[in-house]
């Protein structure tokens, strides 16, 4: 378990724990980022990275679509 992780968890001072919290949601939300772009570059669909995060291909979509995610097709098109 990360000092984070046990710092969220810990009952005795609610501010770090709740520090701890935030910086373990930035950490997650930036991991996940990464990770899509990666299953994209891979050819996953975005149905198959919904299903994978447990969310509608629209919620997906809409947080990770665009040209910064989409696949580059060789020649530009």
């Amino acid at each position: 378990m990360s000092a984070l992780s046990a710092a969220a968890e810990d009952d005795g001072d609610i501010f770090a724990g709740l520090a701890a919290l935030v910086e373990l949601r930035r950490q997650a939300d930036a991991r996940e980022e990464v990770l899509v772009r990666r299953a994209r570059g891979e050819g996953l669909t975005w149905a198959e990275i919904a299903f994978l995060l447990g969310v509608s291909k629209q919620a997906v979509h809409k947080k990770y679509g665009g040209s910064r995610f989409e696949r580059r097709r060789p020649g530009g098109a």
